[in-house]
């Protein structure tokens, strides 16, 4: 049966990148949590975010604000959504590759109005100059406007209302240490357990109005890296396959059937995962071997593999940082089904 008869995705389509389908887009989010009640797993982060939230609307004060950072798909747009929803607030969003300039910046804080929300996602790709701007913003709620140049330029200080900033990164290493430091809460996103993505299969079945039996559930959170966002995506992708054999309850048969199809293994490794570990085995003899060597050998990019794919590989106990490199584990060499002669090379 070909992929376009199921209505999968084609084999140059990564299950892990955003997608840009509208009806998936849509579909996201309906399945987003609208309450804390409502979104699985992070409790600890949770828990902390009551009380903060709590406080502050106790004191009837702004919260501090907030720095989420983990590997994509782990929530932390949904969270921002519901801090938002919980102060009752408005919520404006964008991201550091759309803040481009100093102007970008100052258009939408003066846009906020007292208690909103702004949400920057991939704040890691602010540029140092747009950095500078949202410090006075962060700590003063003043924006600090510089007209003309050289020894005539003036500054002019614009008050801004008091708002909370909430920005997620997957790269925290990246951000400044001055930016770090004015964010009054800063949050790791970790990832899922393998019960949290049941739950999570479970709670998405039920409003896409989807029958998947355990064993279907199981196999599709086997796959789903522990992540929210690629479980809720393979949901669907099966879902497709079921509909089009008209199966009307997804069990292991109709769950492993497509996930064959998409390339995808029991332990949700992708071809761009296996081509990974290949290349370092059969490439540079184990490893260790550099980022760039590899992503030249497979003609990926290196932010993508180290934080698309190395996460996770590295979360499953089948690919090391080292000083020297990335070096393969006996468990990777294993989960390629190389012969017990060469494991241990």
């Amino acid at each position: 049966m070909s992929i376009a008869k199921t209505g999968l995705t084609s084999k140059k389509e990564t299950i892990l990148a955003p997608t840009g389908i509208l009806d998936d887009q849509v579909l996201d989010q309906a399945l987003r949590p609208k309450t804390f009640d409502d979104y699985i797993g992070q409790s600890k982060v949770k828990n902390n975010l009551r009380i903060i939230l709590g406080a502050a609307k106790k004191r009837k004060e702004t919260v501090d604000h907030l720095l989420l950072h983990g590997p994509s798909g782990l929530g932390k747009t949904t969270l921002a959504y519901l801090i938002a929803k919980e102060l009752g607030s408005s919520i404006k969003i964008t991201s550091g590759t759309a803040l481009e300039k100093a102007g970008d910046v100052g258009s939408i804080l003066t846009g906020l109005n007292d208690g909103d929300v702004l949400f920057i996602d991939e704040v890691h790709r602010l540029n140092r100059a747009v950095e500078e701007v949202i410090y006075p913003a962060m700590e003063n709620f003043k924006l600090d406007i510089v007209i003309g140049k050289g020894n005539s330029a003036k500054t002019l200080q614009i008050d801004l209302p008091k708002f909370t900033l909430i920005a997620a990164t997957t790269r925290i290493s990246m951000l400044s240490s001055p930016f770090r430091s004015r964010f009054g809460v800063n949050f790791r996103l970790d990832f899922y357990s393998q019960e949290e993505i049941e739950k999570i299969i479970n709670r998405s079945a039920d409003l896409l109005q989807i029958k998947v039996d355990k064993e279907g559930i199981r196999a599709i959170a086997n796959a789903s890296r522990f992540t929210p966002r690629i479980a809720n995506r393979l949901l669907k992708r099966v879902r497709d396959y079921a509909q089009m054999n008209d199966q009307k309850t997804i069990g292991l048969k109709a769950a492993e059937e497509a996930l064959k199809m998409l390339e995808i293994d029991e332990r949700g490794l992708e071809e761009t995962d296996r081509k990974i570990l290949k290349t370092i085995v059969e490439t540079f003899d184990g490893g260790p071997v550099g980022l760039k060597a590899i992503a030249a050998s497979i003609s990926e990019e290196e932010n993508t593999i180290e934080d698309v794919y190395e996460p996770y590989l590295i979360q499953i106990g089948m690919l090391t940082r080292t000083p020297k490199g990335r070096v393969i584990t006996r468990e990777g060499k294993k989960h390629l089904g190389l012969d017990k002669s060469l494991l241990d090379f």
